[in-house]
């Protein structure tokens, strides 16, 4: 359960980095706003669309007495738009980033370069980051698409596909936009999709602590597109993690908090007594 508070930490941070940042924050809400007007206009789409689809998909129950007819129908109905905005959270993000490939990726460096240390860059063309960005994209919806089906089949299951259903489908939705998330930074390391995906598995309470609550966020209209910078920065934040890099404030509390005995076993201090004088031959 630790992994969960430092999953959800590493959200936090993100947020608070953008907001001592405003100039990067400015630059990440751009790729969010153009996506969204797209989205709004295909999830009106749907809402508008959803009730004729049910019907067209029912013939049989034409002749259905109420309220059978319509509990039927409206059931379907709600189903039908929950799958739409299940997609709809999983993809934006797939989307803005690749809308905002170029600004993300300055966003996620300057997070690098905030941090200290080796600030990794892909040497690839932007043609390039865009191809293996749209590819590892369709291989995530791919995977969403099938397991959107299995509870979308699952949610007519009385019970359990209005309890079990929706708890199973938030945490699908949280580790596959962690994945879309961190992938801005793991793929300037070199870290390929099949890798990514072995890093976040192993690592699953503190992806679902990142990614279940950003998802509960970004189905509130407008809040994914002001989140979406923050998001970028913690999930640079956890890429670290995971691939077990430290920031320039870890290495300092490593060097505070190193006792006199380590130091002389690592060499740095000359051993304690009276023998400092003594001068060994090297082997």
């Amino acid at each position: 359960m630790r992994d969960l508070g430092v999953g959800f930490g590493y959200l936090v941070k993100g947020q608070k980095w953008v907001a001592k940042h405003g100039r990067w924050f400015g630059f990440g809400l751009l790729p969010g706003l153009v996506t969204l007007v797209l989205y709004v206009g295909a999830l009106v789409g749907i809402g508008y669309g959803a009730d004729d689809l049910a019907a067209w998909a029912t013939p049989f129950a034409d002749d259905w007495t109420s309220p059978w007819l319509d509990v039927l129908r409206g059931t379907l109905t709600a189903l039908v738009f929950v799958f739409g905005l299940f997609l709809a959270v999983i993809t934006f993000t797939a989307v803005t980033l690749l809308v905002g490939q170029p600004f993300y990726e300055s966003l996620s460096e300057a997070v690098d370069r905030d941090e200290g240390g080796e600030v990794p860059e892909s040497g690839l063309p932007l043609w390039r980051e865009l191809w293996i960005s749209a590819r590892d994209s369709l291989r995530i919806l791919l995977r969403v698409a099938f397991y959107g089906v299995l509870l979308f089949a699952c949610g007519f299951i009385p019970v359990v596909g209005q309890t079990v259903v929706p708890v199973v489908g938030f945490c699908v939705s949280g580790f596959f936009l962690t994945e879309e998330l961190t992938s801005v930074a793991l793929q300037r390391r070199g870290v390929e999709f099949k890798e990514r995906l072995s890093l976040l598995r192993g690592r699953r309470t503190a992806v679902l602590g990142f990614g279940v609550p950003l998802t509960l966020a970004f189905l509130v209209p407008f809040v994914a597109v002001f989140l979406m910078p923050g998001a970028v920065a913690g999930a640079t934040l956890m890429a670290r993690d995971l691939r077990g890099e430290t920031s320039d404030e870890d290495r300092d509390e490593d060097r505070d908090g190193a006792s006199p005995e380590n130091e002389r076993h690592d060499g740095n201090l000359p051993p304690s007594g009276g023998d400092q004088g003594v001068h060994h031959l090297p082997h």
